[in-house]
């Protein structure tokens, strides 16, 4: 008689992790937060609003058309060509549809694909932090070192001196973003062309992030790298539907870069998402007929900056400048001497506000007593907030 047998606890395999220092974010924290204290969310970075119903009908319209197959790896053709019409239209610089633009998954997509498509283990790309949270972990995924250029509050200028000295030999790659997330600080010409006189002569490879390349306030322009000759043939270029027509959770977004680059970011791009969804590419390829709300999108999130800040001159909080995107700064430091996680946490629920905490787009901690508040949102949602504050 056999005896009987102890069942056997089975586990998962172990691997070391390629993210071993990602966890939960600040930003899912916040959020889950604001929802636990029934807060203003004004901590997530995406509008409270619809999108034009024409878009959507667009959308729909294409559906029912039949076009719900696999589009073209690169993107469909009219699409590719709207965008290459609105680019040179704006920036002055033609990017020909079929060999220089491809059409993502939204920018995360873009972005991680131009660094994997360029970036070899042990290759050294300059971050220029505050950040966008997708930069490193997609730096670390290509095996890249990651150089810091640290921006300081209140101004947060480019320090030019900084970013030259951060050049190697080993510098594959430099990423920039304008209109800044988190600052709300935008790059003018003559950053540009100080950004021209560092990178001239070298090999070194641009990666431009302008998903808010259409909310650039007081009547300046948006300074695409596209406008530059010497940065363009560099450069990937990547902007966002999601972010101009908000509609962020459809998640589509594109790159432009001279052919030989395009080629590259294509040989990932096939393989990581293949192409991205046939009747939202022609929905938006309808809509791009009519430049105008992109062309009025300035005055649009303009209005809420400049509602949104006059609201908050009845706070104690001390307004950094905004300039582009659209988030607001603040420096609180007249009101708590607590770490910017610790009074995010205690704004989201004692005040019934979320923010989020500047410090969580360094790379280390980086106190400077500043948090960030979108303002995408109704106006009645950020008049209820700015009731909240003004208790401060």
């Amino acid at each position: 008689m056999n005896a009987p047998t102890t069942p056997m606890t089975t586990m998962p395999p172990t691997f070391p992790s390629r993210l071993p220092n990602v966890g939960t974010t600040i930003f899912t924290v916040m959020s889950a937060l604001a929802a636990e204290k029934n807060a203003v969310n004004l901590g997530q970075g995406f509008p409270d609003f619809d999108c034009d119903p024409n878009i959507v009908d667009a959308v729909a319209n294409a559906m029912r058309e039949g076009h719900n197959q696999y589009p073209p790896m690169a993107g469909i053709a009219p699409l590719r060509q709207a965008i290459s019409e609105k680019i040179a239209s704006l920036y002055g610089r033609h990017y020909d549809a079929t060999t220089e633009i491809t059409v993502t998954a939204g920018a995360t997509q873009a972005l991680l694909t131009a660094i994997l498509c360029a970036v070899h283990p042990g290759d050294e790309v300059i971050v220029v932090e505050p950040t966008y949270d997708s930069y490193l972990p997609s730096i670390e995924l290509a095996g890249g070192k990651p150089v810091f250029v640290t921006l300081e509050a209140p101004d947060y200028a480019i320090p030019f001196d900084r970013l030259a000295a951060a050049i190697t030999p080993k510098t594959r790659m430099i990423l920039i973003n304008t209109p800044h997330n988190p600052t709300g600080t935008v790059w003018r010409a003559s950053d540009m062309q100080k950004l021209e006189d560092i990178v001239r002569g070298t090999n070194v490879l641009i990666v431009s992030d302008e998903v808010y390349e259409h909310m650039v306030y007081d009547g300046a322009p948006h300074e695409s790298v596209a406008r530059y000759p010497e940065l363009a043939q560099r450069s990937f270029v990547v902007s966002s539907f999601g972010k101009t027509y908000h509609v962020t959770g459809w998640k589509v977004g594109y790159v432009a870069a001279p052919a030989a680059l395009m080629a590259e970011f294509r040989k990932v791009h096939q393989f990581n998402v293949f192409t991205v969804n046939t009747p939202m590419q022609l929905g938006l390829a309808h809509y791009m007929q009519d430049p105008a709300p992109y062309l009025n999108l300035p005055a649009f999130y303009q209005n809420k900056r400049d509602f949104f800040r006059a609201g908050l001159q009845n706070t104690r909080f001390k307004l950094l400048p905004c300039t582009g995107t659209y988030f607001q700064c603040v420096d609180y430091s007249a009101i708590s001497d607590m770490r910017e996680a610790e009074f995010a946490q205690w704004l989201t629920s004692e005040i019934g506000v979320a923010a989020i905490p500047v410090s969580a787009f360094y790379h280390e901690p980086h106190e400077s007593g500043v948090v960030r508040f979108c303002f995408a949102k109704k106006e009645d949602t950020l008049a209820t907030a700015l009731e909240r504050l003004a208790r401060l």
